[in-house]
Parts: C-alpha cells; sequence; structure tokens
C-alpha cells in the first residue's frame, strides 16, 4: 500500500493539459478510495473478530452450563430411579399388608361365627390388639409414602421442566454453535476475499507503475516528435523562403523581360523612323494587302506553335505523372536519355526550319525585282515577329515552370538544352537571312538606278539594326538560359529535400498514428480495470449490507432467546 504513495509522489514530465495525467491522477483517486474502501473492510473484520472472539466465550460458558445440568440432571435421574425401588417396595408391603388384614378380618369373622368357643378360645381383644397396632402403624408409612409420592412427583415435575429448558438451551446453543461456525466460514472467505482483493491491489500497483513508466516513455517520444516537427516547420519554412525568393526573382525577370521588350519596341519604332526619314511619301507606308497577308500568316503560324505548345504541355504533365510513381534514381536515368533524345530532335526540327526558311528565301528571290523593299522589310518583320515570339515562349515556359514546379522539375535540365539548342538555331538563321538579304541587296543595286542610292542606305541600316537587335536578344537568352540553370539545379536540390522531409513528415505521422492507438488501447485497459474495480466494490458492498443485515437478524435472534429465557427462569422461580 506504500507503494502507491511512493508512486504518487512521482512528478511527470508532462502538460497540465494532457489527458494522460487527468486519467492517472483519476486512477490514483480510484486506488486511494479503494485503500479507504479496504481499510473500513479490515476495520469491519476485526470488529466481526471481536464478536466471534465473545460468541466463543458464551458459547464455552454455555457448554459448560450444559454439562452441570447434564450431571444435575444424572442425580435426579438416579434420585428417581432410587425412589420408584421405594416405591415399588412400599407397594409390595402394602400389598402383604393388605393381605394381613384381609387374614385378621377372616378370622375375626370365624370367631364372631363360632361363639360357643369362646370360653375355650383366648379373647378376641388380645388377638387383634397388636394387629391393630401393626395396621395403624402401616397406615402411616402409607401415608409418608404417599407424601414422599406427591413429593417425587412433584419433583419429576420440576426435573422435567428443567430438562424442557435443558433442551431448549441445548437447540439454542446448537444455533448458536451452527452460527459461529458459519460466521467462522464466512470470517475465512472474508480472509480469503481479502487476501486476493491485497493481492490484486498490488498487481495493479505494478501494472500502474508500468503505465507511469509508459507515459513518460510516450512524453520523451512525444517531445522528440515536437521537436522533430518543430525541425520539419524550420526546414519547411526555410523551403517557403526559398520558394518566395524564387518566385520574386521571377518577378523581377518578367519585369525586367517587359521592359527589354519595352525599349525592344522603342528601338523598333526609332529605327523605322530613322529609316522613313530618308523613304517618299509612296515608300513609307506598306501595301494593305500584303499587310493583312503577312498578318495572317504569321496569326497561323503563332496558332500553330501555341497548339504545339499546349501539345507538348500535356505529354509532359503525363509522362511527370508517369514517371512520379518511380524511384529518382530512374527519374535521373530516364531524364538523361530525354535529354539526348530530345537533342536530336531538336536538331532535326532545327534542320527542317532552315531547309524550309530556305526553299521560302529561294521563293522571295525568285519574286520581281520590282518591289525588292517590300519584301525586305516583310523579311525584316518576320525576324522581328519570330523574336517576340521566341520571347513569349521563354514567357510562356517560365510561368508553366512556375505553375507546375511539383510535376516538371526533373525537366529543367532537358528544357536548358531544347532552349539553347532552340536559341541558337534561331540566332543561325536570323544571321543567315540578315546576310541573304545582304547578298539580295547588292544584286539589287547592280540592277537598279543611280537615283536608288538613297533607300538602299537605308535598308543597309536597317540591317545593322537588325543584327544588332539579333546579337543584343542572342545575350539575353545566354543570360536566361544561365538564370534557368543556376534556379532548376537548386529547385532539383530544394525538391530532394521537399521529398525527404515528406517522408519523414510520414514517418511521424505514423508513429504518433502508433502512439495515439496505444493511448487508446491504454485507455480501454484503464477504463476496464475502473469497471473490474466498481464491479468488485458493489459486490463487497452487497456482502457487506447482506453480513450487517445477518447480523442484525441474528442479534434479534438472541435478544429474543434471552427474553424467552429469563420469562421461564422466572416462571420457575414463582
Amino acid at each position: 500500500m506504500g507503494s502507491l504513495g511512493d508512486s504518487g509522489g512521482k512528478e511527470l514530465i508532462l502538460n497540465t493539459s494532457s489527458p494522460i495525467l487527468i486519467e492517472l491522477t483519476r486512477l490514483e483517486n480510484l486506488l486511494r478510495d479503494k485503500e479507504r474502501e479496504l481499510a473500513a473492510a479490515q476495520n469491519e473484520n476485526k470488529a466481526l473478530k471481536g464478536s466471534e472472539f465473545l460468541k466463543d466465550k458464551a458459547v464455552l460458558e454455555l457448554s459448560s452450563g450444559l454439562r452441570k445440568f447434564e450431571q444435575k440432571l444424572e442425580s435426579a435421574e438416579k434420585q428417581i430411579e432410587d425412589k420408584n425401588l421405594e416405591i415399588k417396595k412400599l407397594i409390595g408391603e402394602k400389598k402383604a399388608a393388605l393381605s394381613a388384614q384381609f387374614a385378621a378380618e377372616a378370622t375375626l369373622r370365624r370367631i364372631h361365627a363360632n361363639p360357643k368357643e369362646e370360653d375355650d378360645a383366648v379373647s378376641v381383644g388380645t388377638l387383634t390388639a397388636p394387629l391393630e397396632a401393626e395396621i395403624k402403624m402401616y397406615k402411616n408409612e402409607i401415608s409418608a409414602l404417599q407424601e414422599d409420592r406427591k413429593a417425587s412427583s412433584r419433583l419429576l415435575k420440576s426435573k422435567e421442566l428443567a430438562l424442557v429448558e435443558a433442551e431448549k438451551n441445548l437447540n439454542a446453543a446448537l444455533e448458536r454453535a451452527l452460527m459461529v461456525e458459519n460466521l467462522q466460514n464466512q470470517n475465512l472467505e472474508l480472509k480469503k476475499r481479502v487476501e486476493i482483493c491485497l493481492e490484486e491491489n498490488k498487481f495493479q500497483e505494478k501494472i500502474n507503475h508500468q503505465k507511469v513508466i509508459e507515459v513518460e516513455k510516450l512524453s520523451q517520444t512525444i517531445q522528440e516528435l515536437e521537436e522533430c516537427i518543430l525541425v520539419g516547420g524550420k526546414a519547411a519554412n526555410a523551403v517557403r523562403d526559398y520558394q518566395r525568393q524564387v518566385a520574386e526573382l521571377n518577378e523581377v525577370r518578367k519585369t525586367l523581360e517587359r521592359e527589354l521588350a519595352k525599349t525592344k519596341i522603342s528601338a523598333n519604332r526609332v529605327a523605322t523612323v530613322v529609316a522613313n526619314e530618308w523613304k517618299d511619301e509612296g515608300d513609307k507606308v506598306m501595301p494593305v494587302k500584303q499587310w493583312l497577308e503577312e498578318r495572317k500568316f504569321l496569326q497561323g503560324e503563332i496558332q500553330r506553335l501555341k497548339d504545339k505548345l499546349v501539345i507538348s504541355e500535356r505529354s509532359a504533365k503525363a509522362e511527370s505523372q508517369l514517371k512520379d510513381k518511380f524511384k529518382l534514381r530512374l527519374r535521373t536515368l530516364e531524364d538523361c536519355f530525354k535529354q539526348v533524345t530530345a537533342s536530336s530532335t531538336i536538331k532535326t526540327t532545327n534542320s527542317d526550319q532552315n531547309i524550309i526558311f530556305s526553299s521560302s528565301n529561294n521563293a522571295q528571290q525568285k519574286r520581281s525585282m520590282s518591289q525588292p523593299r517590300a519584301t525586305f522589310a516583310s523579311a525584316s518583320k518576320l525576324s522581328v515577329k519570330q523574336q517576340s515570339n521566341s520571347a513569349t515562349r521563354s514567357a510562356d515556359s517560365a510561368k508553366t515552370l512556375l505553375r507546375s514546379n511539383s510535376l516538371k522539375g526533373n525537366f529543367i535540365s532537358s528544357e536548358n538544352v531544347i532552349r539553347k539548342n532552340l536559341r541558337t538555331s534561331r540566332s543561325k538563321f536570323y544571321d543567315e537571312s540578315g546576310k541573304e538579304n545582304v547578298a539580295k541587296r547588292n544584286n539589287v543595286d547592280d540592277h537598279e538606278h543611280v537615283g536608288d542610292s538613297i533607300p538602299q542606305e537605308n535598308d543597309d541600316s536597317e540591317v545593322t539594326t537588325n543584327e544588332h537587335h539579333n546579337i543584343e536578344s542572342n545575350t539575353e537568352n545566354q543570360q536566361d538560359l544561365c538564370e534557368d540553370f543556376v534556379s532548376g539545379f537548386l529547385y532539383d536540390r530544394l525538391q530532394k529535400e521537399v521529398i525527404i522531409l515528406r517522408k519523414l513528415q510520414e514517418e511521424k505521422d505514423e508513429m504518433l498514428n502508433v502512439k495515439d492507438d496505444d493511448i487508446k488501447l491504454l485507455k480501454r485497459k484503464v477504463d476496464a480495470l475502473t469497471k473490474a474495480m466498481e464491479v468488485e466494490t458493489k459486490i463487497m458492498r452487497r456482502a457487506v449490507a447482506a453480513r450487517e443485515k445477518e447480523a442484525l437478524q441474528k442479534s434479534e435472534d438472541n435478544k429474543q432467546k434471552i427474553r424467552t429465557a429469563n420469562m421461564i427462569r422466572r416462571t420457575l422461580k414463582l
């Protein structure tokens, strides 16, 4: 019982609001209540032992009294037997006296019948005097014997009453002895139950101690998990900070791209204004039909490129969803293979594009030489629009990368290689187109008149501006490639760290779920123990109440028996 106080003195390393501590305090209170009930039961057991001791003393006294009564009865029976023998002797003597009386009367009759012989015979008085004296003596003895007989009958009646009382006392003593035996059996049962309760209490104390140790271990594990969660939260915050920084850098890049586009547009406008200053009024404005045709052609190309982008995005999403099922090593290997295949396909597409554009350039050479400026302007506009399309493509690809960071992180290196190849091919194409335009202009200058020297100089200035614009776009694309490469590397690192952190968090969640299940099992066990203790307490209370009722009934029966015995004694005394 002292172990519970020792266990209660231990301080748990838990928060006051934890349900485990509340449950433990409740269990300690229940154990204290059980200890109090056990102490009360022990006190009742001691009281019952005292009452049993007193009852044993009373039984011993009654047994000694019964022995005395039995001895008295035996002596009274012997006296009664002696008196019966004396009565029989007296009855025999009485019979003999009566026979003698009858004989004397017969002799008297004979004497009275023979009066003649009075003289000869002895006188009657002399003969009857001793007989009458004997008759008187015998009558006195008979009266005394009758009185003795009446006294003996009275003694017999009193002895019979005493025997009846003794029988009643014997029955009462036997009943008391049976009650004492029952009480002793109940006392033994109570002792056994008390021993069982003490063993159960010790077992429950051991279980409580084990549960306290388990709760301490759980508290330590909870603290470790909280620390791990804090570390994971710090890592998640760092990842979020990195993501926010990346988003800010992307926004800065977008703003710079917009400013670049604005500067390019303004530079193109200035170049067109400077070029149109030396032109005639008829040559400044482009024909409407040609502009509409070129616009329709460019819009069709833009739509076709957009469709290709949508198809490529869908295919990339599908591939990413399939590849997410594999491991990281397989992903890296597949990315390497895809980089090689993508570079080969891009080379083939670039060669096809070069063939297409060379065929279009040949077709433009076959045109009539009467409209050289319009064709050159259209080619320059095509190059400018293709550059703008490339810029829009890079912006769209950046947006898609930002939107699908979780799906396309593994394809950044391959996309960087593709962009390098695309941009190098486009720069080559633009350089070749510029050179071809210069050659065309030289041929046109040979065939044209001398009066067209001023527009040719304007065309040369436009060519130089276009080449300068192409060089700037190539440098900017190289800078974008470097930025994309660095951001892709950082994204790979961050994605790996995020995957590791997610795995760790899943493991911690599983551990927490396991701990929650253990806590639930412990709670169920505690509830079962409390229910069992409540059932046992109810049974003990019922048993104690039944014993109290039995004790009250027995005390009432004893009082009634004592009253009846007192009444009988009073009647006997009277």
